[in-house]
């Protein structure tokens, strides 16, 4: 039987304390370790996905996502300028995958700047608008919202896009942090 003198003894124990506490914090930080390893590959194929899908776009022909008829002026210098891209990422399908090779399809919106030498971003040639990359082929193909003769360009987004990513594709474009990088990147590209 425990006396009433041990069990005081034992609970006053600084020893059996410090233990106690070193126990609690190795489970608190498990938990936390595999919270964040859950957590981390989701953002990270994010991150894959944004830099494939500028990395397509500014490797591609400007013609590949023109809108509307227009198309980028071609320079009277020898070259062929940059294109550089910010990309905003509205959903891939399937949603479910962890790895960037298991992506098939990518739905988001994309503003490209054509950087001849020294133009300022305020009269660059500019591509943008929602945009449909087939991660599925080599290179990803992309296919960009047009309207037609026929078709609105809100109605033809809305045969392209899946609902869940309509009303963002017609509201949201770049988010700040990604307009900056993409100006800072435009500069350096056209000497500026």
């Amino acid at each position: 039987m425990i006396s009433r003198e041990s069990f005081a003894g034992w609970y006053r124990n600084r020893f059996v304390w410090v233990a106690v506490i070193l126990l609690a914090v190795s489970a608190g930080a498990v938990v936390l370790v595999n919270r964040a390893d859950q957590k981390t590959e989701p953002a990270d194929l994010h991150g894959q996905i944004v830099a494939r899908m500028r990395t397509t776009l500014e490797q591609a022909d400007p013609g590949q996502h023109n809108h509307a008829g227009h198309s980028a002026q071609q320079p009277a210098s020898k070259g062929k300028p940059a294109v550089i891209c910010g990309v905003r990422v509205y959903g891939y399908e399937p949603s479910d995958v962890t790895a960037l090779a298991d992506v098939r399809t990518v739905y988001g919106f994309h503003l490209c700047g054509v950087a001849e030498q020294k133009r300022p971003w305020d009269v660059a040639v500019k591509l943008a608008g929602p945009v449909i990359m087939d991660m599925s082929t080599e290179p990803p193909g992309i296919q960009v919202v047009e309207a037609t003769a026929d078709v609105r360009f809100v109605d033809r987004l809305r045969e392209m896009f899946p609902d869940k990513y309509e009303e963002v594709a017609l509201k949201e474009a770049l988010t700040e942090s990604e307009m900056a990088d993409q100006r800072r990147r435009y500069d350096a590209a056209a000497g500026l």
